[in-house]
């Protein structure tokens, strides 16, 4: 029986061993799509204690947490921080099979030398020991970041952000990690979720320009893109609850956006209309500015609508959401191709049974600016764990190039969650390792070590210009 989480945790055979100890582990992380904050890594925040840290924002903790029963004052409420962790705590020995098991005591490794294993019964041991690391001076914010060896980080943020913050990181010589801004328009493409008329205006102020019509919407988006590639944008994100194109004519379109404008009622066909045009409007104008384009579909939003009620969105109730919009993305990219403005483009679906799908689709659509143009992103939130980390990746190598795959990232709120880098690598290099000992590929060093490396760090060094 091996030891839990030892120095060979996930390698099965001697080929993963050597690939991940002598070539992936110690190369720099490029987490190109998080939600951290750029105010606090410049501020360089420091966390009281594990509480803060850890269940602060954390979706997949707090979900755990109310599968074992825990009443949601000591989850999203005003219990003290020490109750809240206890109860985390005696909940995690149940969470067998689930990647928080391994991502939770990874991270009480990696950052606070603990090796032990964390239960109701050892919580007192860890919140001492956690509290007494993060009262160290390098235990901030910037130091958890170099700690974990990270070159990049790319943000979210809205179209109507200033970027003050990333401006200042970027003038900060005492910080080398790259910090660069992500365009998330969701707000301004979509007129079918309250609030749009009023984010709008938020649009208008920012730009300087008066949003009246069609044609001065995409002026404002047009100047807000330019502004984030000024500020070291090297990203847009687009996170769709399903796929959707339907083609309408410009007066059509002008007519929707007057009418939404004046606060008048719309159709669901005329939000995916205006969504659509939008959608391939912000396109084109990343190709100019040699962004790339990230879609996240497949999301079914706030499903309990009595919680929704209660604490709000984003509280960790969103689940999978099946919907073939396998039609629909495929002519987005043909439109965009046929225009010669198809950008570099990385797509998620939240429907693992996707996979083949975007393995094939985006074999349709590669181009000869750079390897892996059009890119199936790693596996996203709920298949983010080993079984679909496997699938995603094995799909990739049956139907495309796995060898140009630019590789993980966090899509996370945590300053601790950068040890997910750390266990795709270990699932790469098993799932190499065993094809190569199973005499699937040549046992070739250099071969599997440009493959390795290049999915870790180069292939999105190269694909985000870092």
């Amino acid at each position: 029986m091996k030891p839990f989480l030892n120095e060979d945790f996930l390698l099965r055979s001697d080929t993963a061993k050597r690939l991940y100890h002598t070539v992936a582990a110690d190369l720099p992380i490029i987490d190109y799509h998080c939600h951290v904050s750029p105010k606090e890594i410049f501020e360089d925040r420091h966390f009281a204690n594990i509480t803060e840290i850890w269940l602060g924002g954390d979706h997949y903790k707090w979900r755990l947490m109310r599968a074992n029963g825990v009443e949601e004052c000591y989850i999203t409420g005003d219990a003290p921080d020490r109750e809240k962790f206890q109860k985390f705590a005696e909940a995690l020995p149940k969470a067998i099979g689930n990647p928080l098991y391994h991502w939770c005591h990874l991270e009480l490794k990696a950052y606070f030398g603990y090796t032990g294993v964390l239960n109701g019964e050892t919580a007192q041991e860890v919140w001492d020991l956690a509290k007494e690391k993060l009262a160290q001076p390098d235990m901030g914010v910037r130091g958890l970041i170099k700690k974990s060896n990270v070159a990049m980080i790319g943000t979210t943020d809205e179209p109507v952000d200033d970027l003050q913050w990333h401006k200042k990181l970027a003038e900060d010589p005492t910080f080398p990690t790259v910090v660069a801004p992500s365009f998330r328009p969701d707000k301004a493409l979509n007129l079918d979720k309250p609030g749009w008329r009023e984010y709008v205006a938020k649009l208008s102020g920012v730009s300087g320009i008066a949003i009246t019509d069609l044609a001065s919407l995409k002026e404002a988006l047009a100047d807000r893109i330019a502004y984030f590639a000024q500020n070291g944008c090297r990203a847009s994100d687009h996170g769709l609850d399903y796929m959707a194109f339907r083609e309408a004519t410009e007066e059509e379109l002008d007519c929707i956006v007057k009418r939404g404008l004046a606060g008048e009622s719309t159709s669901v066909e005329e939000a995916e209309k205006l969504r659509t045009a939008l959608l391939l409007f912000c396109a084109k104008e990343y190709a100019k500015q040699g962004i790339a384009m990230q879609i996240h579909y497949n999301c079914l939003r706030n499903p309990n609508s009595k919680m929704l009620e209660t604490i709000g969105p984003d509280t960790g109730f969103d689940c999978i959401g099946p919907n073939d919009g396998s039609r629909a993305l495929a002519k987005l990219l043909d439109t965009l191709y046929r225009e010669d403005s198809l950008p570099r483009t990385i797509l998620y679906s939240l429907d693992a049974g996707d996979n083949a799908f975007l393995d094939t689709l985006m074999g349709a659509f590669q181009g000869p600016e750079i390897p892996g143009k059009i890119q199936h992103g790693s596996a996203w939130w709920f298949n983010d764990n080993k079984t679909g980390m496997q699938e995603q990746l094995t799909s990739l190598g049956n139907l495309g190039i796995l060898g140009n795959f630019i590789g993980m990232l966090t899509d996370s709120r945590s300053f601790l969650s950068y040890t997910r880098h750390e266990y795709f690598r270990r699932i790469l290099c098993d799932l190499i390792g065993c094809w190569v000992e199973d005499g699937e590929y040549p046992d070739s060093e250099k071969e599997l070590r440009e493959i390795v490396s290049g999915i870790c760090y180069y292939n999105a060094k190269r694909y985000f210009n870092i």
